[in-house]
């Protein structure tokens, strides 16, 4: 496992729909090394915090594995690394097989898994077609988010370095189809929520669910499943 590329942005001003919005979704590949710290990438920031970035979302990484399907689906041409807004293009990790809560090592940085990336309009709009955003939804190829446990330095060709395998936990794949597929699954749900390093956001979806769906957990505070 490696990365083929660190990706870094300022927020930019662009226009989409006769409408203005910032956006740090043009990333671009940076040579040389990068500082990782609790927050972002150096010479990366996010545009709407309300949705992006924070300790939760301080990098997302988004698999080369899957350029070849949105090439396709696209039919623009080679995508360049950053195409996905990507902060770290990775190589041997894939949705199915990382798992809410394992941890990476890149050299002194270390990383923890917490959530899919949920693809919006600024996706469509970079892809230059909305069915960017539900080809994306439907095949679970989303990349993730990361959380730093420890600051370092990073730069493309690293070795990535599994610390922990968190395999109790569902994986990014299984995270993905429970938000948008298998809303019902409340089995599922109590899994999602014995998983401490699933993002704050994500958990207060599944504990809202799992109130309606479940008698048992109906009348329990926030934090408080069964």
């Amino acid at each position: 496992m490696r990365i083929l590329a660190v990706c870094v942005s300022m927020p930019k001003l662009v226009q989409h729909r006769r409408k203005e919005f910032l956006t740090g979704i043009y990333k671009q590949p940076v040579l040389g090394p990068r500082f990782v710290s609790k927050i972002n990438i150096d010479g990366d920031a996010q545009a709407d915090l309300s949705v992006h970035g924070g300790i939760d979302k301080a990098v997302y990484a988004f698999p080369s594995e899957h350029y070849q399907f949105y090439e396709a689906l696209i039919k623009r041409g080679h995508f360049e690394f950053g195409q996905f807004g990507e902060n770290l293009t990775t190589e041997g990790l894939i949705e199915t097989e990382v798992h809410i809560g394992d941890q990476y090592q890149i050299n002194d940085v270390v990383f923890e898994v917490s959530s899919p990336r949920s693809p919006c309009f600024k996706f469509g709009m970079k892809m230059g077609t909305a069915a960017a955003v539900k080809a994306c939804l439907n095949s679970c190829k989303t990349g993730f988010y990361l959380r730093v446990l420890h600051e370092g330095s990073i730069q493309s060709g690293d070795t990535i370095k599994r610390l922990f395998a968190n395999v109790l936990a569902p994986s990014i794949y299984e995270t993905h189809r429970l938000y948008y597929f298998d809303k019902q699954d409340v089995s599922g749900l109590k899994r999602a929520l014995r998983t401490a390093a699933l993002s704050q956001v994500w958990k207060d979806e599944f504990e809202s669910r799992l109130r309606q769906l479940d008698p048992e957990n109906r009348n329990l505070p926030p934090g408080m499943h069964s």
